[in-house]
């Protein structure tokens, strides 16, 4: 299993001598002592409204919200990323888990896609829905918040905006101690392909510059020449010091999601995984074995076989 200390924690230039141990502590909360980022995504009942938690193929009990925060207390992840409100509902009842909270949100009713421009509304701009005051208020009262995160869409119009948004939240979170993870999509008239490597390199780079401590980018898609993880490769190297971690995408069987997380690791560079819709359209007993066979790989370092192994139930891991 991999292991950092708190002397190989980097710690970013911008974090002040007063706040340099509460960001170690948080950062190895958030990485599990692994410098490895296993984020369970719970923001998308903004992005998504009600779409990715009811309907065919969703466990019923994903309708409601609390199922979130069963998983994130009975499984195994690094952070549980949400909004503020969301958090702020259940965290008292589920202190335990480590929370990110989602500073900025959209819903996907404007369309943004540009591979049908009859049918394309807007570029895409997610506001910053409130600042970083309320998040320490909420570590004040007692919720176990080690970070916040951040949308930005590359190639909107609207892009100028989110990136001095995501700028001073980094500085300002940095300055109490606070990690980030910075949720970076190419999109809008401008990007003919969100999925495009170098692209998807170039929005990795931009998370560096900022000052992110991890980004989200989606995985490349990949060719008859590379496959996605292969692909993955340029992202991570142009990440640097920000940890790269891919989302999750729409579910899929376990083992397919498996083996893409053990080659986006251990082939593409990656330092962990950002995964929503695969948990917690499961049921609980599922998503929380899921979780700890995602675990077993992201901190674990477990082959695809033993975290395949302890979905199915025949073998446990704990950390």
């Amino acid at each position: 299993m991999p292991s950092i200390t708190r002397d190989q924690v980097h710690v970013p230039a911008d974090v002040p001598a007063d706040a340099r141990q509460t960001y170690v502590d948080n950062y190895l909360k958030a990485t599990q002592n692994t410098g490895r980022l296993m984020l369970y995504a719970c923001d998308q009942k903004v992005e998504h409204l009600n779409d990715d938690f009811y309907g065919e193929g969703i466990d019923p009990s994903d309708a409601e919200p609390e199922h979130l925060f069963r998983i994130g207390s009975q499984g195994i992840c690094g952070v549980l990323a949400g909004q503020r409100g969301l958090v702020a509902h259940y965290a008292a009842d589920y202190p335990d888990i480590n929370y990110l909270v989602k500073m900025n949100s959209k819903t996907h009713l404007v369309k943004t896609s540009a591979k049908d421009p009859a049918k394309h509304q807007d570029d895409p701009y997610s506001p910053q829905l409130y600042d970083i005051q309320t998040v320490l208020d909420l570590r004040d009262n007692g919720v176990n918040v080690v970070g916040v995160g951040y949308t930005i869409y590359l190639g909107s119009e609207y892009e100028s905006q989110m990136m001095m948004e995501a700028g001073q939240l980094i500085a300002d979170a940095h300055s109490v101690g606070l990690v980030v993870v910075l949720w970076i999509y190419p999109r809008g008239r401008a990007v003919a392909d969100e999925k495009d490597a170098h692209l998807i390199a170039g929005a990795a780079g931009a998370a560096c510059c900022l000052g992110s401590d991890f980004v989200k980018v989606n995985p490349p898609k990949g060719d008859e020449a590379a496959s996605s993880a292969e692909k993955l490769k340029e992202a991570a190297a142009a990440a640097g010091r920000t940890g790269l971690v891919c989302a999750g995408g729409s579910t899929v069987d376990a083992q397919t999601f498996l083996t893409q997380l053990w080659e986006q690791i251990h082939v593409g560079g990656a330092k962990g995984n950002a995964t929503g819709r695969n948990i917690h359209q499961r049921s609980l007993d599922e998503a929380v074995r899921l979780t700890k066979a995602i675990s077993a790989i992201t901190l674990g370092d477990w082959s695809v076989a033993d975290a395949l192994a302890v979905f199915n139930g025949e073998k446990e891991f704990s950390l």
